[in-house]
């Protein structure tokens, strides 16, 4: 039975009597153990973090950038390993691990451009024989408390950018399913990351509370459900850190009655139920305008959807797996039931799902609900399962009130041939990453991804550009070299050029 401890100033430990179960969601049976960090170690992390912060800080950018060209080498060849690591933790099928892996990678990709990135800005006799620019100097000590439903590649969209950019990091990643991310930040060693630069310590809310707290932890990113998410926020904006706090989402996809009905299904099929709807971008609503357009619908998922196949993670030709927790299980099934007893339609039922021989875990097929009202639960909350639900509108104003209010803000989509429709959604809707004909329109890594409302606290996006500036602080120096013949005379009037 394997145990995953923390990795602190560069090496692998373990601590104390504390541990939780790791379970493997497929077959629901105990496969080790990880160890829980109490206050102290989570201090120990900080403090091998803030050592090597100025020999960091001073190496040039370009050197950060080939450990960072190495890293993503040693990603790639690594690949396989670490989505069975995914899919024994999370459930997450094998094709579908890889391609976490490789989003991830992605945000390594950028984080190579380092020198490209931290140039600064520059303006040569902004007034007599005086200069002026910008610089982008690193924070010191940041930290990053990720979530269970991608454990490489949410880690991947902060530190790989704060390292690059000459911080040091403390990782909190989810205690569900610790393993990837410790081995990730191996690799990160591998690739010559001098110890103490990057730290993991798998932890609880004691682990959580220090990171929020401890003045030397200069800026912590966030990723988790709502609540969490602005308590997070708070709770370091009040010890004067900066923070980005990432929270849930209830993403809609409208359907326009000049849809390809047909192409529309196969697109959403995947955004609904791919990684078993576990997934902050998933889309959990459809929005049909007009009857016509719901039943159409309808009939083209109940379809398609009778093909689904649920199942553990290490048989590529399942389609998605299961949910990571059996608590969690029970809850996207009281949520079924509660759409049933409040006049929904279950058109296709996956409370029980037809199981392979072994597959005892915490699995829910796909579940499609018809006449949904925006009353209900199913529909206020996030499920994070594989539901779709079916909301019917008369027009597009209509279905754009749906998404402008609800709380969240995450992402909506939009499916029409219509072009003036989607330059008016897109204009309009009140959400952060929106997609035409793109069921999940993620932002590629050299853009920013985050959501508007409740979706987001904080002013600053992940990654991207906006990452950059996160995870920096602009200095503007003004200088000047007068002449050594020239006498000056004192100036009581405010300077400008």
């Amino acid at each position: 039975m394997k145990s995953v401890g923390h990795l602190i100033n560069g090496a692998v430990r373990h601590s104390g009597d504390r541990h939780l179960d790791i379970t493997n969601p497929s077959t629901g049976k105990i496969d080790g153990k990880v160890s829980l960090a109490s206050a102290e170690v989570t201090t120990e992390a900080i403090a091998a973090a803030q050592a090597v912060f100025p020999e960091w800080r001073a190496t040039p950018p370009a050197r950060r950038a080939q450990i960072m060209f190495r890293f993503k080498a040693l990603l790639e060849s690594h690949t396989d390993e670490l989505a069975a690591l995914i899919g024994s933790e999370h459930g997450k099928i094998s094709h579908d691990a890889a391609g976490e892996v490789g989003r991830g990678i992605e945000n390594v990709e950028f984080a190579c451009f380092a020198p490209e990135l931290l140039k600064g800005e520059y303006s040569r006799n902004v007034g007599p024989e005086i200069d002026s620019w910008s610089e982008f100097q690193p924070l010191g000590v940041v930290a990053g408390i990720t979530p269970f439903n991608f454990p490489v590649m949410v880690p991947l969209w902060m530190y790989p950018l704060a390292i690059a950019c000459g911080n040091t990091f403390v990782l909190k990643p989810s205690e569900k399913d610790p393993s990837a991310a410790v081995r990730v930040a191996e690799l990160a060693q591998e690739a010559g990351l001098p110890p103490g630069v990057l730290n993991v310590v798998n932890g609880d809310k004691e682990a959580v509370d220090v990171l929020l707290s401890d003045p030397r932890i200069q800026a912590v990113s966030f990723v988790g459900s709502t609540p969490v998410a602005e308590s997070v926020y708070r709770t370091a904006t009040a010890n004067g850190k900066r923070c980005q706090a990432l929270g849930g989402a209830k993403n809609h996809a409208i359907v326009m009655p000049d849809a390809d009905i047909d192409n529309t299904v196969q697109s959403l099929m995947g955004a609904a139920f791919g990684s078993s709807g576990e997934r902050c971008m998933a889309v959990s609503v459809v929005v049909a305008i007009g009857d016509e357009t719901a039943d159409a619908l309808i009939e083209a998922f109940r379809a398609e959807m009778v093909k689904l196949k649920v199942g553990s993670f290490d048989n590529a030709n399942n389609d998605f797996g299961p949910l990571i927790s059996d608590e969690h299980r029970d809850r996207v099934v009281s949520l079924i039931n509660s759409a049933e007893k409040a006049g929904a339609s279950i058109i296709v039922d996956g409370r029980k799902p037809e199981l392979a021989a072994g597959d005892d875990g915490f699995f829910v097929g796909g579940t499609l609900i018809d006449h949904v009202k925006s009353t209900m639960a199913c529909y206020q909350q996030e499920i994070f399962g594989p539901v779709l639900s079916v909301v019917r509108v008369a027009n597009l104003d209509e279905a754009m009130s749906l998404v402008d209010d609800h709380e969240y803000g995450n992402g909506s989509c939009l499916f029409t041939r219509d072009g003036e429709a989607a330059r008016y959604f897109s204009d309009h809707v009140k959400a952060g990453m929106v997609g035409i004909n793109v069921p999940l329109p993620v932002p590629v890594s050299y853009h920013s991804f985050g959501g508007w409302k409740r979706s987001l606290f904080g002013d600053l996006s992940a990654y991207g550009p906006d990452g950059v500036r996160f995870y920096t602080r602009r200095k503007t120096i003004t200088q000047r070299w007068p002449s050594a013949t020239l006498r000056e005379e004192s100036n009581f009037s405010f300077p400008s050029s």
